[in-house]
């Protein structure tokens, strides 16, 4: 069975670049997420690898799409192996089912690995230099709705789920809990 996996990092990002990618291998199944490879507890790659049968083949786009690391990358190929799963990379043209395709899996994961570091630090950087320079003040402080105190009321009561709050105040999950937290403290 031919199987798909593509994953995009924020709700922002569209997956339409990656399935069209993969379109010409004639996928049986699509596992689509929108999640940070960063954490490694992906819902659909766990579902997709417990899917996945012996003599089965695993489509991804490219190799960051299944991990951030090579420890991760390397982890995830050891388990589909054994149990008889290739991996196809189609960005780096890798195939697991061959040896060469084995080598350069590892050395293309390292080296993504690398730049991924390297792209870290040179942040850092930028950032420590704007801070310096007083460019860099870090993120906006986040504004309560201005129907705050009312809905926050209604789901303090439980007369409103979590969801449903935030619907109302037009926040995502993270920050209406922050408001939450950020709220309680200057109550108390």
């Amino acid at each position: 069975m031919n199987i798909a996996y593509v994953r995009v990092s924020t709700v922002e990002q569209n997956e339409e670049r990656q399935i069209e990618a993969l379109k010409p291998h004639n996928i049986d199944k699509w596992f689509t997420e929108k999640v940070s490879a960063k954490n490694i507890d992906r819902p659909q790659l766990k579902a997709m690898i417990e899917f996945a049968r012996e003599g089965d083949t695993i489509y991804i786009h490219s190799l960051d799409r299944l991990a951030r690391s090579t420890k991760d990358l390397l982890n995830i190929v050891e388990e589909l192996q054994a149990k008889g799963i290739h991996l196809v990379s189609n960005k780096e043209n890798i195939d697991t089912s061959t040896a060469t395709g084995k080598l350069m899996l590892t050395m293309i994961g390292a080296i993504a690995e690398f730049e991924r570091a390297n792209l870290l630090e040179r942040q850092k950087e930028g950032i420590a230099i704007a801070k310096k320079e007083g460019k860099f003040k870090g993120r906006k402080e986040i504004q309560y709705p201005s129907n705050w105190k009312e809905v926050y009321t209604k789901w303090k009561n439980r007369e409103l789920k979590g969801n449903q709050a935030m619907e109302q105040l037009g926040l995502k999950r993270n920050t209406f809990y922050k408001l939450v937290k950020e709220y309680e403290k200057v109550r108390e």
